[in-house]
């Protein structure tokens, strides 16, 4: 299927569950909409901790739903399904957000690590809830961010075990995708996260472990809903965990961008 195929077919409802095998040569996003008063407070907070929240676009204009990474695409009935928040506390969870939307609002689209899975499979690397069709684990870490004004909170982590001498092969294949937070964060010991029980992630499905395997943690672009709560933001919308926003930007363009730019004499 191509992005616009998965986007129809969510806003048909026809198609529902996570987003992680759909579309696979495309970037998946994670969505973030706040009230005009926070937007500027939000883009910095993207811009201070850009390996958690890596913008895919730059933030729409208040009251705008259709961004420019999809054609005809629709951020109030495009997505699987929503999270409605009020005063830092999850109050619904509907299907679309079209009865919600107003002109106050401001869209964000941050990276999502789904855009790389698809590589790593394709490098003989797949991750294990991928080859699984589950969702992948997500974790609150004890990690604070770079607050921006009103708005702070901790760092949230997605984890794929590999085994130890597959991990420096797991950091070349997924370093280029910066819009998709680029390499581990950590790996090894959860507690150095401040995650006390890998069996029980806050988001998406309990990992599968064998013997041997080294949990990997990248950033994780659910980390804005941490910042929701732990800052009362009144009112936010957001994607549940795994439902993402199928954009028409291709990965192995964002990866050769960031090879360019890398290679890019000083």
């Amino acid at each position: 299927m191509t992005a616009a195929e998965v986007r129809a077919a969510i806003r048909d409802g026809t198609l529902a569950g996570p987003t992680e095998r759909l579309a696979p040569d495309y970037v998946q996003a994670n969505l973030v909409v706040v009230p005009r008063a926070y937007a500027g407070e939000l883009a910095d907070l993207c811009a201070r901790n850009p390996v958690p929240c890596p913008l895919v676009e730059a933030p729409l204009a208040p009251g705008a739903h259709a961004p420019r990474s999809a054609e005809c695409a629709d951020l109030r009935t495009d997505l699987g399904r929503y999270r409605v928040w009020r005063d830092g506390e999850l109050t619904e969870q509907p299907r679309d957000v079209r009865a919600l939307w107003s002109d106050e609002l401001v869209a964000f689209l941050i990276g999502c690590s789904f855009t790389f899975d698809h590589a790593l499979s394709e490098a003989g690397l797949a991750p294990r809830h991928y080859a699984l069709d589950r969702n992948v684990p997500m974790y609150r870490t004890r990690v604070p961010l770079a607050s921006a004004g009103r708005l702070r909170g901790m760092m949230v982590v997605s984890m794929r075990p590999y085994k130890e001498h597959e991990i420096e092969r797991v950091r070349e294949v997924t370093r280029p995708f910066r819009v998709a937070h680029g390499e581990p964060v950590a790996w090894g010991d959860p507690a150095q996260l401040g995650i006390d029980d890998l069996m029980h992630p806050e988001y998406g499905d309990a990992p599968v472990l064998e013997d041997g395997d080294v949990p990997v943690f990248w950033g994780c672009g659910v980390t804005p809903q941490s910042v929701i709560v732990a800052s009362r933001v009144p009112f936010a919308i957001t994607h549940e965990p795994g439902h993402m926003f199928v954009t028409d930007r291709l990965h192995d363009e964002c990866a050769r961008n960031h090879r360019s730019v890398a290679a890019a004499p000083s």
